[in-house]
Formats: structure tokens, sequence, C-alpha cells
């Protein structure tokens, strides 16, 4: 929801917004325009992607018109306004947008301190004297304390994504940066949601706080579709290419077919990208495990098209802001409201469309709906597109792109007759098009051109097994009675039949066969596999039988190399010494 600009807008950011090709405001950023009040602490709640960091750069922005530029010199002059991300890419982000929304007020210089960086040239950025501040709370917290930053002029503290800042564990290093800015005079909280956690902190430390919501929880997925598949586990990531492949033909909202998954655990981030690409999609993880540098690369790749799929973290991917983003994949369900608020939120950012798509077990969907019942998301339950699905967009797609080049190639010649031919001699293509035509009958030469084309996906999408009609039904356990009681992940290739040796197999990893030996060799009454109706047991392909105990009823000496078992009785010297040892009546390995 778009409206005009109030008449308490200042003049220099109205101008600049305008200037940035906005005549209207969202919701939430008129509701911070419109609180004339320059005192009061603001909690800023709004869904996600309706713009509020433009909205707390405008109460940033009034807050420095009202104090007026700072009289010391570079030198001495310390910063005024301080903004804690709980990410390095969101920090990033923030200063990017303050920095243009602030350009016609005046001291209105913005840097960014962030971990994974070089302090040394954060400490000489420093020293130039910036007037706003955006850092992550562990290395604001390092200069604070060293010395590389002076916060006893700071009057206004911006808490942005409070509530992963907390969930991250830095309550500690929060409260430490508040107490060490004794002139503080505002706190601004900003987040999608307000958990127990923000509220506590927001009345430990906040004065007269002037609430702005932009929209309920329960609007903030309006421009979202959500979709859930119900598919067995190990056919998981099946389903993730069959989704990515018929992103990049039919795009969510009609664009780059920029896709965001979501994985629980960073190896999961590492293992999913590296799969995707090895079977031909663009993909690159996103994690706290990478080098700063890393991550600065994949954001840029993402952001230029390079790279069309990003499988991250919830911590790496908060505040990701990237137009484009069509679609986000969560892997794994996520495990509360906020969360799932918080991830789908990545896109259908403003104004735009975008779809939310959850891949769940068959034991989790009762568990996945109430927790869509906490969000007030309504979701589509959906089988798994198919590979026929797939291959049909792919070849709407491409035929889409050969009538796009025709018409091109049309309206190209149509120009060309409308200014009276073209005076440069034809060129080489035109010259062989015309031999062609002229040799050959056009169909054939129409056809032979688009054999050339590459009109499937870049790798074929995969046959999945249906779970959605086995576990769409009423009540009851969600688990129809065929499908036998819920897995867990393998740890080893041993659980699935496979060998004993060689290294675990990953959770993404496809199945391979299994061995008959094992899994189809009936089974006699004492666990040995081996032929039906044996006189004894027989040992299977995997499995060597037990050593037996011997007669005497204790077991037998290890093979060399392990610890033999050796009696300590009465009248056994101690080595070396031929003194007799004690009674020791039992044997010891």
């Amino acid at each position: 929801m778009l409206l005009p600009f109030p008449p308490s807008l200042p003049t220099e950011l109205a101008e600049t917004i305008t200037t940035r090709g906005f005549t209207e405001l969202t919701k939430v950023q008129s509701a911070v325009a419109e609180a004339t009040s320059l005192t009061h602490d603001l909690r800023v709640s709004s869904q996600t992607g309706s713009g509020k960091t433009v909205a707390v750069g405008i109460a940033i922005g009034r807050a420095l018109l009202g104090e007026g530029p700072r009289s010391a010199g570079p030198a001495q002059r310390s910063p005024t306004v301080m903004l804690l991300t709980p990410t390095r890419e969101l920090a990033a982000q923030v200063q990017i947008e303050l920095e243009w929304l602030l350009s016609k007020v005046p001291d209105s210089s913005v840097d960014v301190v962030t971990g994974g960086t070089s302090v040394v040239m954060e400490r000489k950025r420093l020293a130039r004297g910036p007037r706003v501040l955006v850092a992550t709370p562990g290395r604001l917290l390092d200069h604070l304390t060293g010395g590389g930053v002076d916060g006893g002029a700071v009057q206004t503290v911006v808490l942005d994504e409070a509530d992963q800042m907390l969930d991250m564990g830095f309550r500690d290093d929060l409260e430490a940066i508040l107490q060490k800015l004794p002139a503080r005079t505002r706190t601004h909280l900003v987040s999608a949601t307000f958990s127990g956690e923000v509220e506590r902190i927001a009345h430990k430390y906040q004065t007269m706080p002037l609430r702005v919501e932009g929209s309920p929880l329960g609007q903030a997925n309006r421009d979202i579709e959500h979709v859930a598949h119900v598919v067995e586990m190990r056919h998981r990531f099946d389903a993730l290419l069959n989704i990515l492949l018929l992103n990049q033909a039919a795009p969510s909202d009609g664009g780059e077919g920029r896709a965001l998954v979501f994985a629980r655990t960073r190896a999961d981030t590492l293992e999913v990208a590296e799969r995707l690409q090895q079977l031909g999609i663009a993909a690159e993880p996103m994690s706290g495990d990478l080098a700063q540098a890393q991550r600065t690369r994949t954001l840029k790749g993402f952001k230029s098209g390079q790279i069309n799929t990003i499988v991250a973290t919830d911590v790496a991917a908060r505040g990701l802001d990237v137009e484009g983003v069509g679609l986000v994949v969560h892997l794994d369900p996520p495990t509360d409201p906020d969360t799932m608020t918080h991830r789908s939120g990545r896109t259908g950012r403003a104004g735009r469309k975008g779809k939310s798509i959850l891949l769940l077990p068959p034991q989790a969907r009762r568990r996945v709906e109430r927790l869509l019942q906490a969000a007030k998301i309504q979701a589509t339950f959906e089988p798994v597109p198919s590979p026929d699905k797939v291959l049909k967009a792919f070849h709407k797609l491409h035929r889409r792109r050969v009538y796009d080049a025709v018409q091109k190639v049309e309206e190209a010649a149509q120009k060309e007759a409308e200014a009276g031919g073209s005076t440069n001699p034809p060129s080489e293509v035109r010259v062989l098009a015309q031999k062609l035509v002229q040799e050959k009958s056009p169909e054939l030469v129409v056809f032979g051109l688009l054999s050339l084309l590459e009109l499937g996906p870049p790798v074929q999408p995969r046959e999945i097994a249906n779970a959605f009609e086995h576990h769409s039904g009423g009540g009851g356990r969600d688990r129809d009675r065929n499908w036998g009681p819920p897995r867990r992940f393998p740890r080893n290739d041993r659980e699935e039949g496979g060998n004993r040796e060689g290294p675990p197999r990953s959770r993404f990893q496809e199945r391979a066969p299994a061995s008959p030996s094992r899994d189809h060799a009936p089974r006699n009454f004492n666990g040995h596999g081996g032929p039906r109706n044996a006189g004894g047991p027989g040992p299977s392909a995997n499995t060597a039988p037990r050593r037996p105990w011997n007669a005497a009823g204790t077991k037998p000496s290890k093979p060399d190399g392990g610890f033999k078992a050796r009696p300590h009785g009465e009248g056994a010297s101690r080595p070396g010494t031929g003194e007799p040892r004690k009674d020791v009546s039992k044997w010891r390995r």
C-alpha cells in the first residue's frame, strides 16, 4: 500500500526519495514520517519487504536535521547515530540505503564496521568522523572497548532486526553497548516480529515508546503464494531440483528466476550447493563459516544474475534485500512462526509477487500445519512438479525466445525499409540466410536451425514418488498404514544395507541399490542370514558370524594386534621381579 508524501516529511528527504524514482511512501514509512515528536522511542513493526530501512532512515534524517551539523573538526567528531544489525550483509545494505537517503542532509556521512574485515582499515575510516555508524554488535563493542570509536556523543541508537540479534546470542553485547552510550536519548527497535524477549529489552531501554505498525502479523505475506510439498526425505533433493528447474523456465514473479534455498546447517548449504553445481545449476552457499570476501562475491553475483540460486542458513540470509528473488524454498521446515515469516519475506518485496515452497516429510505435516496456523499463513498442499511439467515449461520458454528473436529481426528490417534501405553491404549472416532460402526449403532451414537450439533443461528432471497422495487425508495419524514408521536420516551406509566400509553417506546423497544378500535374504531365528531351512547359521555377504566362547565359558584371546587376555591368579609372578602377585580371581583384559 503506497501513500503520498505527508507534509511532515522533511524537504531534504522528500527530494532524495523523489530523485530515487519514488513518488509515494509505504504505510510504515508514512507512519514514521507522521510521528512529529523527536523525543519518542520508536517500536517499528511491519511486514518484511515493506521498506522498514527507509522508514528508519526517515527517523534518523529528522533527528540529524534537528541536531544540526557538528561543530568540531573532523578528527574530533564522533558519531551521533549508531545502527546495529545482526549480519554483515544487512549492515552493508543498510549503509547503501542510508547514504542515498541522507545525501542532502548536512553532515550525514555514513560508515559501516562489521566482523570479518580489517580492524586497522576500519579504524582509519572511523578517524574521519562519520556521523552515522552502522555495525554488527560484536565488532562495535570491540571498537568501543578498544578506543576505536567514542560513544559519548551518540544520541540515537537503532536496533534493526532486534529479535534475530537476541536469537544469535547478542544480548550481553547489546547491553554492554548501550551502557557505553551515556548521552543516548532515543532508542529505536525495528523488526517484522516482536517476541517476548524483544519486548523485555524494549521495556528496559526505551522511554515513552511510540508503536509504529506498518502491517499487523498475518498481512506480512499478502504478495507471497505459499505452497507445501509432502515428500519423503530420500526424495527431497530430487524435489528441490525439479522446483528450481521449473523456476528457471517459468519464474514465479516473471523475472530472472532467482531462488533462495534455506537449509538447516552450514554443512547442508555447502553440500546442496555443490550437488546443484554438478548438475548445471548456478548455485552458491552462504553461511557464517565462509569468509566475508566470499560472501560478498556470492551476493554480488546473485544480484548481477551470474548466480541464480543461493543455499543459505537462516542467519546468513536474514535481512537480504535482493531485487528479483521470486522463489524461496524451505529445504528444512522452519522451527517457529517468526522464522517462517522472515524466510518467506525474502521474496514478494516492495509490492512484487513471490512464491514460498515448503518441503516437509509426511510425519511432519501436522506440526507444519500448526506452524502455518500460528503464522497466519494459508498454504496450498500440492504434489511436487513432475518431469513432464518441467519439460513443457522449458519447451514453452524456448518457443517464446525463438518468436522474440524473429520479432526483433522483423522490427529491425522494417525500420531499415522505412529509412530507405541500408547503405552498408549485407552482412555475412544475411548472405548466408539468402543462400539457404534459395537452395533449400524454408521449412527445412527453420527445422535445421531449431534443432541446434537447446530446448531442454540443463539436467533432466527427476521422477519422484508422490507422497502427497498418501498423506493428504483428514483425521488420524498423518501416515498411511503402508508407509511404515517415520525414518530418521541414516547415520551411515550400514543402516541402509550397504557396505560397512567407507565414509558415511550425507543426508542428500542419492541412495545406492541395496545389497541383495542383506535386504532380500531370509533370516532364521538367530538373526544370521542364510538359506531358508539351513541347518545352522550361514554368514551373509556383509556379515561374518561372531566368535563363539570356548568350552570353559570364557572369551578366547584376540588375534595379534589387539589386547590379549592374561590370567592373574595366585602364584603368578610380577614381570621382571619374581615376586608373587596378589590373588586376583578374575580375568583382566
